[in-house]
């Protein structure tokens, strides 16, 4: 069969409306999505009302640009080559692979549609939420302009969520994560959110030249910081030390930003009658030797889901009980500085110092508002006749006088009009179901394994509680298996 030219001209014509009718459709399909998508975004803002950051819009790209142009930077690229004998192209490209770990692609449906309706999930099926401001008009009043950091204690790595969703009606939150979330998909989830990672413990100059320009960056440009201040995950329930690393980076932004906009820390304090992560936190006190691998942790996450989805799917699944989180008063940082003329410009051994203190007087302020939840002070009372076996009368009384005693030094208490015996049924529902006790004959005995666990949710208040020491009774059930391990040897361990 042949072609005339008119037939070829009949095709060439043919061919070229099909492309031009498919390049028209996919431009008007690419609109559709993109004007969809600008709907979406300006439906979610409007929906929460948030203080939404034109620099949280910023592509990578753009971010990555300013680094790689910063003068701190471009020295520091210089001083390691020469220092490692390196070319400064490979310096470079080093930077440029901090860069990419570092910094974070904020996407607002990401945030407020997928993290937030998940979020809100999640936290309502394992957790009873409550909140609480002891000064939101302060809170209120600061400044569009300004910039605000919640420095937070960390429990668990629920905290993320839980914070991220009390406040997603008021602000996003720009979290500082660690390696462990540097895994798929959580790290494309977290980046999603706006969160940059941060690699603990690693001492090259280069890589903490850039990890502080980018903080700072981010500071200048007013986004809304989280900051869990002790750096890690507490292990045995009692607060870690403060770190000053990131708090030094933000609050000597101050020499950057114009003498009417400000820096304010606010102090964030959470605590849970059940943390997620518990049992596998106080194993990491135990000897090396003693941990359980790779293997048998995996086969207990699995383990652990796959009971929760069947207790799910069943409509068994319980809730862990409270979860609270307490905002404090936001502290100023030119009033800080005020009071400490020049000390931001003082060399690091003399300025680190004073950061050491403002971050353990952020500390002591969330120490002072943390949420007493019950099973923490049913804990601690069981724990304070140092007996194995507590009678329920007696229990009650500890519980009625620990309680007047935060009462009457101001403590944050979930519900504190609560009746002791109510605090001890609310609490009991956990206990007996993490089997950390057993009811029997007008008495609770602590079972000897699991001690340990009702430490660790007693060492959360320990420091709100009375320091007496309660002599125990001599009886039978006091005696105690010394091959089991016990929170103090985190205490000994750090005294070597």
């Amino acid at each position: 069969m042949t072609f005339s030219a008119v037939d070829w001209a009949l095709l060439a014509v043919a061919a070229l409306l099909s492309a031009a009718l498919t390049l028209w459709t996919v431009r008007r399909s690419r609109r559709a999505i993109t004007n969809w998508v600008d709907r979406a975004v300006l439906r979610a803002v409007h929906q929460f009302q948030v203080r939404l950051k034109r620099y949280r819009l910023v592509s990578k790209r753009s971010v990555r640009q300013q680094l790689l142009q910063d003068p701190l930077v471009v020295d520091a690229v210089r001083e390691h080559s020469q220092e490692h004998g390196v070319s400064e192209l490979d310096a470079r490209v080093r930077v440029e692979r901090y860069i990419d770990e570092i910094v974070p692609y904020f996407n607002v449906l990401s945030y407020y549609r997928l993290g937030y309706n998940l979020a809100r999930l999640l936290v309502h099926l394992f957790y009873r939420v409550s909140s609480e401001y002891q000064d939101r008009a302060a809170l209120n009043a600061i400044p569009r302009r300004d910039v605000v950091v919640y420095l937070m204690n960390h429990r668990s790595n629920a905290d993320y969520v839980v914070v991220a969703y009390v406040l997603a009606q008021a602000v996003s939150i720009s979290y500082a994560v660690g390696e462990w979330a540097r895994v798929w998909p959580l790290e494309y989830v977290f980046k999603s959110f706006g969160s940059y990672f941060i690699r603990r413990g690693f001492r090259e100059p280069l890589y903490h030249v850039v990890l502080e320009r980018y903080i700072q960056l981010i500071t200048r440009n007013g986004i809304t910081q989280g900051i869990f201040l002790e750096g890690g995950l507490t292990r045995n329930g009692a607060f870690r030390p403060a770190k000053i690393g990131l708090l030094d980076y933000i609050v000597r932004t101050l020499n950057d930003l114009p003498a009417d906009r400000n820096v304010w820390l606010v102090p964030v304090a959470l605590n849970y009658d059940r943390v997620l992560e518990d049992r596998t936190l106080i194993m990491e006190l135990l000897d090396r030797d003693t941990r359980p691998g790779r293997v048998r942790q995996l086969t207990t996450v699995v383990h652990y889901l796959f009971f929760n989805v069947m207790r799910l799917l069943t409509l068994s699944l319980k809730r862990y009980g409270r979860v609270a989180v307490n905002f404090g008063t936001p502290i100023s940082m030119r009033d800080w500085v005020r009071e400490r003329p020049g000390v931001l410009e003082q060399p690091k051994e003399d300025r680190l110092p004073q950061m050491q203190e403002l971050a353990d007087d952020v500390m002591a302020r969330i120490g002072d508002i943390l949420p007493v939840t019950p099973v923490p002070l049913v804990a601690a009372a069981l724990l304070s006749f140092g007996e194995s076996v507590v009678r329920s009368d007696a229990l009650l009384d500890r519980i009625d006088e620990f309680r007047d005693h935060l009462l009457g030094r101001g403590a944050k208490l979930v519900q504190p009009e609560r009746r002791p015996d109510i605090i001890l049924d609310r609490a009991w529902r956990m206990l007996s179901m993490r089997r950390l006790a057993v009811h029997d004959h007008g008495s609770y005995v602590i079972l000897p394994r699991q001690r340990p666990l009702l430490e660790y949710y007693a060492n959360s208040i320990r420091h709100l509680l009375p320091g007496t020491v309660y002599e125990p009774a001599m009886h039978p059930a006091r005696e105690v298996d010394r091959h089991l391990p016990r929170l103090a040897t985190e205490t000994r361990r750090r005294g070597r």
